[in-house]
C-alpha cells in the first residue's frame, strides 16, 4: 500500500527527466481518428482533470470528438483542518473553479457533478459504476459519424490515492466488459514513485502543442484553492507546491493506454512491436541494471523447486539474461523469443554453454519439438490473444514431461495496448491446466507462480487444487 502526503517533497521532475521517460511510445491516435470517437472523462476531484488529462482534454475538443466528463466529488477534503473554510464552503468553491476549468477547455456544457463524498468513493463504487454505464451505453455508438470506438478516461488505478484507484479500477472494468478503449492518467504516482518503478516505461506519450499547453495551464490555475493559501492562517497552506506542479508543465502527458477492441492483437503483433523495440535499444527493459529485473530474477531462479532439470525451455528470452542463469540449471535449454533481434543477442550470452540455444519462434502457432521437464513463460502470456494463450497451454500440457515444472511469471499493471494482464494469464493457466501449484509468490507489480504437471496424464486432480494461493 502506498504512503504519501501532498507535503512530501518526493521525486523531483529532475529525476523524471533523466529517466528516460521523453522516449517511451506516442499515443497512436491523430486527429482524425479522435474525431470519429467518444471518450468519456471520470474525474475523481476538481483540478485531477487538468493536472493529469489537461492536454488531451484540450486536444480533443480541437480535434472534434465528443467529450462527456463525470466528476465525482467536489474535493472537499482538501484542507481538512481549515480554521476559515468549512467543507461545504470549499465544496462550493471547487465546484465553481471546476465549472471554469471545463469553460477552458471548451467542454463548458459537457460535464455533470455525482455529488459524492471526497475521500469516500470506494464506499460508492455501485453508483459511480451505474452512472458510468447509463453514460457509456449512451454514448457508445450514439453518434452516426461516431465509429472509432469509446474510450474511457481515468486516473491511473495504481496511484495511490484511494479515490484515483477507485475510479481507475471501475474504468477498467467498464472498459474490459466492454471492449472499450482505456486511458489512466497518473498524477500523485509522479510524487511518490521514482524512475526505478518500471510501471511507466509501457506507458504512452501524447505531444502537446503550444496551443494545448497554454490551454492547460490556463485550465489548471482556474483551481486556485488549490494552488494559494486559503489564508495565512496554519490549516489553509497551498495545497499543490511548484515543486508538485513542475511535473504537469512537461511538453506532453503520460497515460496507461488499451485501445478500444476493434480486433484482438495477437502473437504476430507482438512480434513485429518487439522486433522494433529490441532494434531500437540494446537493453529495452534495462533487465541488466535494473534492481526490479534483477530481484525478479533471483525470485524466478529461487521459486524452482528442483535444483537440476534435464531439458528446459524458456517462453520469451528476449536478449537472455534468464535464459544464462537457466542454462546453469538444465542439461539442455532451448529459449526462443518472437523477435529475431532479441534471439540474436540471447545467442551470444548462450555462446558458452554448448547445450543451449535461442531460435526464433512465434508462440504458439510455431512450437518445438521434444519433451522438456521445465518450461518458463516469463512475462509474456499478455502479449497473446486469449485464444492464442489457450493454444500456449495445451502446448505445455502436451510438451512437458510427466512430475515436470511450469513457471510462470507477470507483471500485475495494466500493459498498454493488449488484452490481457498478468493476473488474467495467471488465472486463465490455473482454469485450463487444473494442475496443482508448487507455489505463489505476489506482489504490488508481478506474482510468481509455480505448476507441476501430473505424473501421468488420466491422473485427476481435485476441483480445489487448482486454486492454491
Amino acid at each position: 500500500m502506498v504512503t504519501f502526503s501532498h507535503a512530501d517533497a518526493g521525486t523531483d521532475e529532475a529525476a523524471w527527466e533523466g529517466s528516460g521517460l521523453d522516449t517511451i511510445g506516442e499515443l497512436p491516435l491523430d486527429s482524425a481518428e479522435l474525431a470519429r470517437m467518444e471518450f468519456v472523462v471520470l474525474v475523481a476531484h476538481p483540478d485531477d482533470e487538468s493536472l493529469g488529462a489537461g492536454g488531451l482534454l484540450a486536444w480533443l475538443t480541437a480535434a472534434g470528438a465528443h467529450v462527456e466528463v463525470l466528476l465525482c466529488s467536489a474535493g472537499e477534503a482538501s484542507h481538512p483542518g481549515s480554521p476559515t473554510t468549512t467543507p461545504e464552503q470549499l465544496a462550493a468553491v471547487r465546484r465553481e473553479e471546476f465549472a471554469a476549468a471545463m469553460g477552458a477547455f471548451g467542454l463548458a456544457d459537457h460535464w455533470e457533478f455525482l455529488n459524492l463524498p471526497d475521500s469516500g468513493l470506494a464506499q460508492h463504487r455501485h453508483v459511480i459504476a451505474e452512472r458510468l454505464a447509463d453514460v457509456v451505453g449512451r454514448r457508445a455508438g450514439g453518434r452516426p459519424d461516431a465509429d472509432g470506438g469509446l474510450v474511457i478516461v481515468a486516473p491511473y488505478r495504481g496511484d495511490g490515492h484511494i479515490d484515483h484507484d477507485t475510479l481507475g479500477a471501475l474504468a477498467a472494468e467498464a472498459a474490459e466488459a466492454g471492449g472499450h478503449g482505456l486511458l489512466e492518467y497518473p498524477i500523485w504516482y509522479w510524487l511518490w514513485a521514482t524512475p526505478e518503478d518500471t510501471a511507466w516505461r509501457n506507458w504512452v506519450r501524447l505531444l502537446l502543442s503550444p496551443a494545448e499547453q497554454r490551454a492547460k495551464r490556463e485550465a489548471l490555475n482556474t483551481h486556485a484553492s488549490q494552488l494559494q493559501p486559503l489564508s495565512d492562517r496554519p490549516g489553509d497552506e497551498v495545497l499543490l507546491s511548484e515543486q508538485f506542479l513542475a511535473h504537469f508543465s512537461r511538453p506532453f502527458e503520460v497515460f496507461a493506454w488499451r485501445p478500444p477492441v476493434t480486433g484482438r492483437r495477437s502473437a504476430r503483433d507482438a512480434e513485429a512491436v518487439f522486433d522494433a523495440l529490441h532494434r531500437s535499444a540494446e537493453d529495452p527493459w534495462r533487465y541488466e541494471d535494473s534492481w526490479y529485473e534483477q530481484r525478479k530474477r533471483g525470485l524466478t531462479l529461487a521459486a524452482l523447486p528442483e535444483q537440476k532439470y534435464d531439458a528446459g525451455l524458456e517462453v520469451g528470452c528476449s536478449i537472455g539474461t534468464l535464459s544464462e542463469e537457466l542454462a546453469n540449471r538444465c542439461g539442455r535449454l532451448l529459449a526462443v523469443d518472437a523477435s529475431g533481434t532479441a534471439v540474436g543477442r540471447a545467442a551470444k550470452r548462450l555462446a558458452r554453454y554448448p547445450e543451449a540455444e535461442a531460435r526464433q519462434l512465434t508462440l504458439p502457432e510455431q512450437w518445438p519439438e521434444g519433451s522438456f521437464d521445465l518450461i518458463v513463460v516469463s512475462e509474456m502470456g499478455y502479449y497473446l490473444a486469449a485464444a492464442e494463450l489457450g493454444e500456449l497451454f495445451t502446448r505445455i500440457s502436451a510438451s512437458l514431461a510427466p512430475g515436470g515444472t511450469l513457471l510462470l511469471c507477470h507483471w500485475r499493471h495494466p500493459v498498454s495496448g493488449w488484452e490481457l494482464d498478468g493476473d488474467a494469464v495467471h488465472s486463465q493457466a490455473r482454469r485450463q491446466l487444473r494442475w496443482p501449484s508448487a507455489g505463489v509468490y505476489r506482489e504490488r507489480d508481478f506474482v510468481l507462480e509455480t505448476f507441476i504437471a501430473p505424473e501421468s496424464a488420466g491422473d485427476p486432480w481435485p476441483e480445489t487444487a487448482h486454486d492454491a494461493g
